[in-house]
């Protein structure tokens, strides 16, 4: 069974707008709600694509329970842990007039020492578990080290891990030897303190977190797709060229390509281009609406895959 932990979940709303000025009253076109966060998407995603999963994380109040609601509503399985505060709301403010996307992000409630010890427990019990993504923001009173915790105990079950964070909870996720992670570009770049220009830079900075005992490097590059890299092993995935629409969350779409791929038994060339197939499918779709699985396979074929070594 595939997990996904979104410790930091959100109600995304996003709000159409012809034009935003100050000082008076500003008309909403349309209004759009979405259950959000990184392992959300991944979630989403899987469902879209057929592949059974269950969503992990903190939950609360009303908010709560219409993301929950929204997830079943879209045939995800969730196994959430109820908390005392209220599930964050983030926005994303659409202008028609200007193609101008903005986006609003809340830091989210507190989370209560009881549910983070339920949550490690639920890890420690999961059933059958194959793989796990763990990523996002953290609930404001929690440290980065959880994502270390968390790592730890799906090692110690006999899972997979895929951690997909930056900043802190990486460097420190990096520590527990997660079986792959996600950064992109900017993240990786922060990882190993100097900029990235080009794949090559991009697979010398993977070195970094392969010598740490990470197996698999996924390291997305928006419209030059995603460079891949094992101990072995080194790819670079090139998408199709599309007008993108939306960026927000096209890396959880590709999280959620590469995990279905290998639990499918593909090999890292196919599960690389589901990977890149998933996140341009979803940077086609306005708001934070996800990839559907005919615009995936859809992509997929144009997808090209050329060996660094």
């Amino acid at each position: 069974m595939i997990y996904t932990l979104t410790l930091n979940p959100a109600l995304d709303r996003t709000i159409h707008v012809d034009s935003l000025s100050c000082d008076v009253a500003n008309r909403i076109v349309e209004e759009y709600r979405f259950p959000g966060g990184k392992g959300i998407g991944v979630s989403k995603v899987l469902t879209a694509l057929g592949t059974p999963n269950v969503a992990l994380g903190f939950v609360g109040g009303f908010r709560g329970d219409e993301l929950e609601a929204l997830l079943i509503g879209e045939g995800v399985h969730c196994s959430f842990i109820r908390i005392a505060g209220d599930t964050r709301s983030n926005i994303v403010i659409r202008q028609h007039n200007s193609d101008c996307q903005m986006l609003l992000n809340s830091k989210g409630p507190e989370v209560e020492p009881s549910a983070i010890m339920t949550l490690l427990r639920q890890l420690r019990n999961l059933s059958d578990p194959e793989y796990l993504t763990i990523g996002g923001s953290l609930p404001p009173n929690i440290k980065p080290a959880m994502y270390r915790k968390c790592i730890e105990i799906g090692r110690e079950i006999g899972c997979r891990v895929l951690l997909d964070a930056d900043g802190e909870a990486l460097l420190g996720g990096i520590r527990a030897r997660p079986f792959a992670i996600k950064p992109n570009v900017h993240e990786l770049s922060n990882l190993v303190g100097r900029p990235l220009k080009g794949v090559e830079d991009v697979l010398r900075a993977s070195e970094m977190p392969l010598d740490a005992g990470v197996e698999v490097v996924v390291a997305s590059m928006g419209p030059d797709g995603i460079v891949l890299s094992t101990r072995d092993l080194a790819l670079h995935a090139v998408p199709p060229k599309v007008e993108v629409v939306n960026t927000i969350g096209a890396g959880d779409s590709a999280v959620a390509g590469f995990i279905h791929a290998l639990s499918k038994g593909m090999h890292y060339h196919e599960a690389v281009c589901w990977a890149v197939a998933a996140g341009t499918a979803t940077t086609l779709r306005e708001g934070t609406a996800l990839a559907r699985r005919e615009e995936i396979e859809h992509l997929l074929k144009e997808v090209k895959v050329f060996s660094l070594r």
